[in-house]
């Protein structure tokens, strides 16, 4: 799967970007992380960085996070 989402449970930006994916037919893997920022390490791993969302699209090489971009990313480029 080239579309990877990493989110927190009952994070409302996660959701957002959860239901863009969903309503725009994107086929995703959700990797689910701790609530600890700092147990966070695959998220820094891939992002840089330790807060969610974060999106992966490997196809288009494309790694981002703040649930604005990528909201705004999902319908320019994935819809």
């Amino acid at each position: 799967m080239s579309v990877t989402l990493y989110a927190l449970d009952g994070c409302p930006w996660c959701e957002k970007v959860h239901d863009a994916l969903e309503e725009a037919g994107v086929e995703y893997e959700t990797v689910w992380t701790e609530a600890l920022h700092s147990k966070r390490d695959e998220v820094a791993r891939v992002s840089g960085q330790r807060g969610v969302p974060v999106l992966v699209d490997e196809e288009h090489g494309v790694t981002m996070n703040e649930s604005a971009n990528i909201l705004e990313y999902v319908e320019r480029t994935l819809a």
